[in-house]
């Protein structure tokens, strides 16, 4: 298991990144109900005894409402959220992408301009109020600049058939 971030609350628990941790391991927060990495690289957490909220932290003492999920445009501003380095915007770069992680491949990724670092993992990715990924990973950091890669939401819901929660 690794440090990973947050992604969305869901019903229940929140989303967050595959490689994170394998089903049936423990967080913080509660119990890997489903997780998949690779191909995929999304899971979900089930929380009993904590109650997610509709929105994510912006890191500057706010929170941003998360309104649903629909899908932005290549070319739309997008802004992450992670643990590691906090709020971070850039946009969308292509949809239905792969990335290879040392000899894993995942598929069908938003391709973006936002950096991440290690721990940003998991981490929410939004255009506006709409809830679009989690953190796959990338290249570079946020000094220099990079790449990122996620996972779309609505497919980590359909996969687990959950409800986001919603602001």
């Amino acid at each position: 298991m690794y440090r990973c971030s947050i992604g969305f609350g869901v019903v229940g628990g929140f989303v967050t990144a595959g490689h994170c941790g394998s089903q049936g391991e423990s967080t913080n927060y509660g119990t890997f109900a489903g997780s998949s990495f690779p191909d995929n690289d999304y899971a979900w957490v089930s929380t009993p005894n904590h109650n997610p909220l509709g929105e994510v932290v912006d890191w500057s003492g706010g929170n941003v409402a998360v309104k649903g999920s629909t899908p932005a445009p290549v070319g739309a501003t997008v802004c992450r959220s992670g643990s590691t380095t906090g709020w971070h915007c850039g946009e969308i770069l292509a949809y239905d992408t792969s990335v290879q992680y040392g000899s894993d491949t995942v598929n069908g990724l938003i391709e973006t301009t936002v950096c991440a670092e290690p721990g940003d993992s998991g981490g929410s990715l939004l255009a506006g109020d709409q809830a679009q990924g989690v953190t796959s990973g990338g290249w570079g950091d946020c000094s220099s600049g990079g790449q990122t890669w996620f996972q779309p939401v609505n497919e980590i819901l359909d996969a687990y058939g959950l409800t986001l929660l919603t602001n």
